[in-house]
């Protein structure tokens, strides 16, 4: 049985992710920081379509320690596939940012991620194939003004991905970011309705992204004929900002 995790799995973009992937005939681990009502009633619809699999609801707060994390991955079944579709932003300016929210945003985008990929390294490599997808952004390509930090922990997760990929490729372990533009999720829900159809007009293809148009390569990435494409950051921006 094929396992992944899905960190974030009550995102909007996550929830697509966990469904695109139990079609694919994964079975699933299914993270959540604090939503656990939203997690066990994703468990449930999944379980409801594909009673052969599994669909397990797991929490965990990124700002625990690193005994935490790692006493929460030596608790886990075997994984051969981990998504990282968490994430955070803050606009403003930089020099409006409280120091304590630079620290949180950087962690929760960019430092437990990495050390996860540490910890989940063992028993991904004893596997006959695995994936790792971090969710990037446009944003670590092209830098966004009132959202720099951000930018910063996106762009890192693209040389992150490029690096540890060499380190793990023969061990048929491949690390990927897939790279989304504007899309339609609660992050943006705070722009006025005029700021999202100027935005609109700048995407060539003329609308925002929905979930499943980012989860669709998620899955492709994780499909084993995919092995021979790593450590690549894909940018699903319909064409904006490139």
């Amino acid at each position: 049985m094929k396992r992944a995790i899905v960190f974030g799995a009550t995102g909007g973009i996550g929830q697509e992710i966990c469904r695109d992937l139990a079609d694919a005939g994964w079975s699933l681990y299914l993270h959540y920081h604090s939503n656990a009502q939203g997690a066990q009633e994703l468990a449930q619809e999944l379980f409801a379509k594909y009673s052969k699999q599994d669909f397990m609801p797991v929490q965990l707060d990124f700002a625990v320690r690193d005994t935490e994390l790692t006493r929460f991955v030596k608790n886990l079944l075997p994984v051969n596939a981990a998504v990282f579709a968490q994430g955070i932003t803050k606009y403003g300016f930089l020099g409006d940012e409280d120091l304590s929210d630079i620290t949180k945003l950087i962690n929760i985008n960019l430092t437990v991620p990495i050390k996860l990929t540490k910890l989940l390294e063992p028993q991904l490599m004893k596997q006959n194939f695995s994936r790792i997808v971090y969710l990037g952004s446009v944003y670590g390509g092209a830098g966004s003004a009132l959202e720099s930090v951000y930018s910063a922990t996106k762009g890192g997760l693209t040389r992150f991905a490029q690096a540890y990929a060499r380190e793990v490729a023969s061990n048929n372990l491949t690390a990927n970011v897939i790279a989304p533009g504007a899309v339609k999720t609660q992050m943006n829900a705070i722009f006025s309705e005029e700021t999202m159809q100027e935005v609109q007009e700048e995407i060539p293809i003329g609308r925002w992204a929905v979930g499943n148009d980012i989860s669709y390569w998620v899955r492709t990435l994780l499909d084993q004929r995919s092995g021979y494409l790593t450590g690549q950051t894909i940018y699903v921006t319909g064409g904006w900002l490139l």
